[in-house]
């Protein structure tokens, strides 16, 4: 984890330099104080030296030059450090945010939303502190800790190898203790991401919830999980008593070697009065030392969950690449070919399509219609790489999808889907979507071509009123005619149609239809539908099953193949 982490550290060297720098300074200030008592005792009770107010004042003026200077210090640390921890903080969330945006469907299909949410967001918070503290604090507990050892072994070579004896037993129970914190941690990071999905489903569910008067099984859902986080989050503060208790223990252990070994070498001679008061002055700051760290380790804990849930998220495998010679795909037809195309999910192995050929015309209308599992959808989804063919290949106006860039070739295709995604946000924010940048007039003239710009003008605030989240504010065929307009003003030469109208009321459905129509014109479109009256007109009919394409033709022609499709229609109409 620390090796993950390390290149993120090092962008801020200069200022981690400077910090360190910083911290030796304030170590230094610590250390001097036992010196100067020392002095001090030693020149009270030596007859040999003569303890005067100029050498007082001396030392004073010493002590306070040396707190001015530790007090300077210690703001960089506190202010600039902890600014280094923010932008590392911040580096980090960007590389998982830009990494998350390039993952496929198969990722999000496994994954829950809080839990990636919790991961770029809470998970790193803790990184700041981390990233600040972490080298500081080893930094000033290796100056203190040699420092200590040579400056105690000068006053007593035994007293310190006595007292330092203790040092590797604490570490190995403090390093066991760290190991079942660590693990609480993680486990309490894992609850919390899983109590915030459930929240998210509960919350954007909530016209459901009230529609089914479910909110008591919700708020069982949620008690459940939240006691489950309660049940984690005490196991970690039980863990973190027996960190700090054992540490307490072994502080006093170390305070009682001093008294007993300190009190017999003074009665026998073997240490002096001024040494022994800096002895136990030089123990206490090792032992402050040594509990700073062990304090530390909470937070360095903390610190190191939080890394290892943001690598997680980077070791998650991106499954569609662009070609290492990849081209931008240039569209002048709009010829679409399918050869031999076969596939299956990578997660579960499912095989959808098998050896499929086809070949769209150039501002062909292909619909595509079948039961449910067919792979009309999975068919459409691999057009525009969502996910790649297991075999076979696609080609647009003779270029191979996988040799173009994803960017050029996603940018050549427009989607329309039945679940419209619409952004919180103004109608014009998600019209722009189709083209981020384009001018007032342009997204004013998109809304007029999808039959959008009558209902957009009644709004309160017209094209800069705001339609909440998942644009709440609007019907569904209100969202639909934005999402066309969006793909109007995207302005592409191939369009797929998911089911675009299947949800709609019959009057929705006919204007959504209206614009569907003349968005489709002139561009090669394919269109999946379960309503057959919806594409009754195209050009070509596709029925998928599960042995790949089963019939083809016209509406007419394959009413009198009486088939497949004259089953589903005929159905359709008894219905």
């Amino acid at each position: 984890m620390l090796r993950r982490f390390m290149p993120y550290l090092l962008r801020y060297k200069g200022i981690l330099m400077f910090d360190l720098f910083c911290a030796a300074l304030t170590t230094v200030c610590d250390m001097v104080l036992p010196l100067i008592m020392s002095y001090l005792t030693t020149a009270a009770t030596d007859s040999a030296v003569v303890l005067t107010i100029e050498m007082v004042l001396r030392l004073a003026l010493l002590y306070l030059l040396l707190r001015l200077i530790d007090a300077a210090a210690n703001y960089y640390m506190a202010n600039t450090g902890h600014v280094m921890g923010v932008y590392i903080e911040t580096d980090m969330r960007r590389d998982a945010f830009a990494h998350l945006q390039r993952l496929g469907h198969t990722y999000y299909s496994n994954n829950k939303v809080g839990q990636i949410m919790g991961r770029i967001t809470n998970d790193l918070f803790d990184v700041t502190e981390f990233a600040h503290h972490c080298p500081e604090e080893f930094f000033i507990a290796l100056i203190k800790i040699v420092v200590s050892f040579v400056i105690l072994c000068q006053a007593n070579v035994l007293l310190t190898l006595i007292l330092f004896a203790c040092v590797p037993l604490m570490m190995a129970v403090s390093i066991q203790l760290n190991r079942k914190q660590k693990e609480a941690f993680r486990k309490q990071r894992y609850q919390i991401g899983e109590l915030n999905a459930q929240i998210e489903d509960s919350l954007l569910g909530e016209r459901v919830v009230k529609a089914f008067t479910a909110e008591a099984l919700e708020n069982e859902k949620f008690e459940e999980g939240n006691q489950a986080f309660q049940r984690i989050k005490k196991k970690t503060y039980q863990y973190m008593a027996l960190f700090q208790t054992s540490t307490r223990l072994f502080d006093g252990l170390m305070y009682l070697v001093v008294i007993l070994a300190g009190g017999l070498f003074l009665v026998y001679g073997r240490i002096d009065a001024g040494d022994l008061v800096a002895y136990m002055l030089y123990v206490s700051t090792l032992i402050a030392t040594i509990r700073r760290i062990v304090e530390f380790a909470e937070q360095f804990q903390r610190g190191i969950t939080g890394i290892e849930r943001f690598c997680e998220i980077m070791d998650a495998e991106i499954e569609i690449t662009d070609a290492p010679d990849a081209q931008e795909l240039s569209v002048t037809e709009g010829r679409i070919q399918l050869e031999h195309v076969s596939f299956e999910y990578p997660d579960d192995h499912n095989k959808v399509l098998r050896n499929v050929n086809l070949s769209i015309r150039p501002g062909e209308k292909l619909a595509l219609v079948g039961p449910s599992g067919g792979g009309k959808t999975t068919l459409c989804n691999l057009i525009p790489r969502f996910y790649d063919v297991t075999d076979g290949q696609i080609y647009i106006d003779g270029q191979d999808i996988r040799q173009v860039t994803l960017k050029s070739l996603r940018e050549a295709i427009g989607i329309v889907q039945q679940d419209v995604f619409l952004f919180s946000g103004s109608v014009a924010d998600n019209i722009a979507y189709g083209r981020p940048g384009a001018a007032r007039e342009e997204i004013e003239h998109a809304a007029e071509l999808a039959g959008a710009d009558s209902f957009i003008k009644e709004l309160k605030n017209g094209y800069d009123t705001y339609i909440g989240e998942r644009g709440v504010k609007l019907s569904g065929g209100q969202k639909q005619r934005l999402s066309i307009a969006r793909v109007f003003l995207k302005n592409p030469r191939i369009l797929i149609l998911d089911e675009a109208t299947s949800a709609l009321d019959n009057e929705s459905e006919l204007l959504v239809g209206e614009s569907l129509e003349q968005l489709a014109a002139g561009r090669t479109t394919l269109t999946i539908a379960h309503r057959l009256t919806t594409v009754k007109h195209a050009d070509r009919i596709l029925v998928l099953g599960r042995e790949g394409i089963e019939e083809e033709g016209s509406h007419e022609e394959l009413l009198k193949q009486e088939g497949i499709y004259y089953r589903l229609w005929n159905g359709m109409r008894l219905s």
